[in-house]
């Protein structure tokens, strides 16, 4: 649909449903979602002309001496949310930030994405995903209790049915309203953890998925708040049980047809899906800040908690990074890889243009596949794996941001901005967490030392 089209569609909706705020939403460089509200009265010039905002008070945005910025509105991902329906009907709509004179902020983590996007394109292809966020549900905190361990809300674990379980209601709202919104929802569950939950969405492009992700975080926490309860997208939020990962499905289409898809390969993968494969494993490492962005994220991915550790790939192997599940029979479009790495708290723009990146060099530079791992690489002793060629994930924030420091390829797709600003910070964050002394040092040193 032609922009103006959208747009009229947009004031057209506005005027017809009663919106009394419009909500403006954009996300910082860590991914966290920042927003101011507009009557309908400027709705139109801000569709047109942008919004102006001072960018210095955004962290990874623009320096004071160069703060201001635009909010420029994207028409076509308008949404009314009924979560804030009550009194007074309020939508909202997702901009880009923009320079003054109208060109891309090298701070806007959709810029990142589309900029990635269109390296595709230059090759031909389309780029579709479907994550599925985990997160979980926990009673609010008492006043004086910060820093004690959060309490859950049940004790289910996989695909448990429970009757009258106000986790389970949450989520069922949860669904419903994201339907209400437009946003298709695969699957819901109860997953392994106690009071953790997971939804599944439907495969679309990655820049809409992107924007949905952050609307969905946003919804969940929002209706939970509404009766009471907090939710949180945390990698770890407990010990000694699973984390909350974001497991991404994705493909590249050329035109209409899956470019994933091989007649000829026996896990009918096409070489462009080996290649791309490749890529993302060479360069795991490197992307693995962005996926996996704070520090708490490397209590996920450790050994004995169906996350990965290791790089490699395997069809039916869920201790791989890179999963290739089945292609449904007759259905060569279901032809995809799975991601297992991210978490949920990751920035989704940021996440999406770095898997991309890597899977777009493996195919330009005609990266080879290795065997598949069909054994259990939980298993495989340190000389094992050494002989079979498979590294490890960074074990912290910290080697993580060191291997993303050295990498040309993550300077590129995330733009010198954004790429020394994130850099920046995680160090930041990891100088914070060394210097803090924690509960474990306390329960195991205190008393006896």
């Amino acid at each position: 649909m032609p922009v103006e089209r959208q747009q009229d569609y947009v004031l057209r909706t506005v005027e017809e449903r009663g919106v009394r705020f419009v909500q403006l939403w954009f996300t910082d460089v860590l991914g966290r979602p920042k927003s101011f509200q507009i009557t309908p009265a400027e709705l139109e010039n801000a569709l047109q002309e942008g919004m102006t905002f001072d960018g210095s008070t955004i962290d990874g945005f623009s320096r004071v001496q160069e703060s201001d910025v635009l909010a420029m509105p994207d028409a076509k991902t308008f949404q009314l949310l009924p979560y804030l329906a009550e009194g007074a009907p309020v939508a909202r709509v997702v901009c880009d930030v923009v320079n003054l004179d109208g060109s891309s902020f090298e701070g806007d983590p959709r810029h990142v994405l589309r900029r990635a996007l269109e390296r595709a394109r230059g090759l031909g292809f389309s780029f579709f995903v479907a994550p599925e966020l985990e997160y979980f549900y926990f009673s609010p905190p008492a006043n004086g209790t910060e820093g004690v361990a959060p309490v859950p809300l049940d004790r289910g674990s996989y695909f448990d049915l429970t009757i009258n379980d106000l986790s389970s209601e949450l989520r069922r709202e949860t669904v419903l309203t994201l339907e209400d919104m437009g946003i298709p929802v695969e699957y819901s569950q109860h997953e392994d953890a106690p009071s953790q939950h997971e939804i599944d969405l439907r495969y679309t492009d990655a820049m809409t998925m992107a924007d949905t992700v952050m609307t969905v975080r946003m919804v969940v926490k929002e209706i939970a708040a509404s009766h009471g309860v907090m939710a949180t997208f945390m990698p770890k939020p407990l010990p000694g049980v699973q984390g909350s990962g974001m497991h991404t499905h994705m493909s590249l289409f050329d035109a209409d047809n899956n470019a994933f898809y091989g007649d000829a390969d026996e896990y009918s993968l096409s070489p462009v899906a080996r290649q791309f494969i490749a890529g993302v494993l060479t360069h795991a490492r490197e992307l693995t800040a962005v996926t996996n962005q704070w520090v708490n994220s490397y209590k996920r991915l450790i050994v004995g908690y169906e996350a990965p550790v290791y790089i490699s790939w395997a069809r039916n192997n869920r201790s791989a990074l890179v999963r290739v599940p089945p292609t449904k029979k007759g259905k060569r479009d279901s032809t995809r890889i799975e991601y297992r790495a991210p978490d949920s708290a990751a920035n989704p723009y940021l996440a999406f243009a770095a898997v991309l990146a890597a899977g777009l060099t493996g195919i330009e530079k005609g990266y080879e596949l290795p065997e598949e791992a069909a054994a259990n690489l939980y298993e495989l002793s340190p000389a094992q794996r050494l002989a079979e060629g498979i590294e490890a994930l960074p074990g912290s924030l910290s080697e993580a941001v060191e291997a993303m420091e050295r990498s040309e390829l993550m300077a590129e797709i995330l733009g010198e901005h954004v790429f020394e600003w994130f850099v920046r910070n995680k160090r930041a964050e990891w100088a914070d967490y060394k210097a803090e002394v924690t509960a474990f040092e306390w329960r195991r040193y205190l008393t006896s030392l």
